[in-house]
C-alpha cells in the first residue's frame, strides 16, 4: 500500500492543498521583495509522490523590484 489510511479522494485533496504563492514584502527604501514559494505537502503525501516519481520544483530566488514598477505591472 502506498499510503496506509489515505483514500484516493483524500490524496487528491492533499495534492490540491500544495499551492504556489507569491509573497510581496515592501521594504523601507520603496522597493518590494517578491518571494514565489510553494507550500510543503503533508508528510503522508510523500509515499505517493515518491511512487509517482514526482518532485516539487526548487524554490526560486527572491525578486526585488521598485514599488513604482510593481504598481505599473498591476494596472
Amino acid at each position: 500500500m502506498l499510503a496506509p489510511g489515505l483514500s484516493m479522494r483524500r490524496a487528491l485533496e492533499k495534492f490540491a492543498a500544495v499551492q504556489m504563492v507569491d509573497v510581496h514584502i515592501p521594504t523601507t527604501d520603496q522597493r518590494e521583495l517578491c518571494l514565489t514559494r510553494h507550500t510543503q505537502p503533508e508528510p503522508d503525501l510523500k509515499p505517493p509522490l515518491d511512487r509517482l516519481k514526482l518532485t516539487l520544483p526548487a524554490q526560486p530566488p527572491p525578486k526585488i523590484t521598485t514599488a513604482q514598477a510593481a504598481a505599473a505591472n498591476s494596472l
